[in-house]
């Protein structure tokens, strides 16, 4: 289960509506208790995939290490991943599937004509994608 400041969510959105018809991409900051990841905070970084930025998203190691290094000076860690779906569904790609790593959260978000749309997040469990319940908070 993943629960998500409201303002957090916000800046998200913000940001895919922003960048369409590009995907976006970032890290969310916050803690693990059990199976509740509870999100502070969105890492925004640039989507660094070099030709196919309107349908794949990539993430370099140095942004990753900068957000990890932003989290633990909040005493958090990086939680999971968001991107967005440049007019396709929230649900995830065999492309997202090859790169997802278990233990995180994956918000996806679609965005049709500039407007997230809707937005689930899914979990990578025994190598398959899993809806995870969202709840705001704050």
């Amino acid at each position: 289960m993943l629960r998500i400041k409201g303002s957090a969510l916000q800046r998200i959105i913000a940001q895919a509506e922003r960048d369409y018809p590009h995907e976006t991409c970032g890290l969310l900051l916050g803690k693990m208790e059990d199976t509740l990841r509870t999100v502070f905070g969105a890492y925004e970084t640039p989507n660094a995939n070099p030709d196919r930025k309107h349908d794949r998203y990539e993430i370099t190691p140095e942004d990753y290490m900068k957000a990890e290094k932003k989290a633990r000076d909040f005493g958090l860690d990086v939680v999971g991943v968001y991107h967005s779906h440049p007019d396709h569904p929230d649900r995830p790609s065999q492309f997202d599937l090859e790169r997802a790593f278990e233990g995180l959260s994956y918000i996806i978000l679609s965005v049709s004509k500039g407007k997230v749309v809707s937005y689930r997040s899914w979990e990578l469990v025994e190598g398959k994608f899993v809806e995870e319940e969202i709840l705001l908070f704050g």
